[in-house]
């Protein structure tokens, strides 16, 4: 099992983390990484937009002007789609771009992208995230005690309402419950903060 280093808020070390080599020192798959994002943003896409085509659009049974005669172009209806207010040539309509992906590719996924953060040393493992208040100065402090310039993903093993009111404002802190831990949000964020409690609860959970 691998040893890091335990921190405090203030970015104190006040002990080490024993970490199961099983699910956070696994091999990087960076395929199934992939897939496991692309997966997560097709999800995402509501692929609700809808344009007519010219069978739909109403009006333009009757022919605009005899076939001949006039000196201008055959036109057939006014709602073909060189006409202002006609049909659309190829029109995007709804469809689902919902994929999927089985539970064990997406394990895979997420500690292979978990552990290679650790080994780039882009993870903070905290002994407790919590707040004295539930106010931003408080979490800005936490962000320069750690030197945190970039986004921010803060695992926490219990809803903390001080925690989540005092990150609120801060646009590169975002807040996750261990439950809902997944690959993209790690890969997104630079830097992942994870309390010792969200540690050993992953472990109950994955481990085997």
């Amino acid at each position: 099992m691998a040893s890091v280093k335990l921190y405090n808020m203030n970015a104190k070390e006040v002990g080490t983390l024993e970490l199961s080599d099983a699910l956070f020192n696994v091999e990087y798959k960076e395929s199934v990484i992939h897939q496991a994002v692309v997966t997560r943003l097709a999800n995402e896409r509501q692929g609700t937009k809808s344009t007519l085509t010219r069978s739909e659009v109403r009006g333009g049974g009757a022919k605009p002007w005899r076939q001949k005669g006039t000196g201008r172009a055959r036109q057939g209806s006014i709602r073909s789609p060189q006409w202002v207010k006609g049909g659309v040539v190829f029109a995007p309509k709804s469809r689902d771009f919902s994929k999927k992906m089985n539970a064990k590719a997406k394990e895979v996924a997420l500690f292979s992208a978990l552990s290679q953060k650790i080994r780039d040393d882009e993870v903070i493992f905290v002994d407790a995230i919590a707040v004295k208040e539930a106010k931003t100065k408080e979490m800005a402090a936490f962000l320069k005690a750690f030197n945190l310039e970039k986004s921010v993903l803060l695992v926490m093993d219990n809803n903390d309402e001080a925690v989540l009111r005092a990150s609120a404002n801060l646009a590169k802190i975002s807040t996750l419950p261990v439950e809902q831990i997944n690959t993209y949000d790690v890969v997104k964020n630079a830097k992942i903060v994870i309390s010792k409690k969200a540690v050993e609860q992953i472990e109950e959970v994955y481990g085997e």
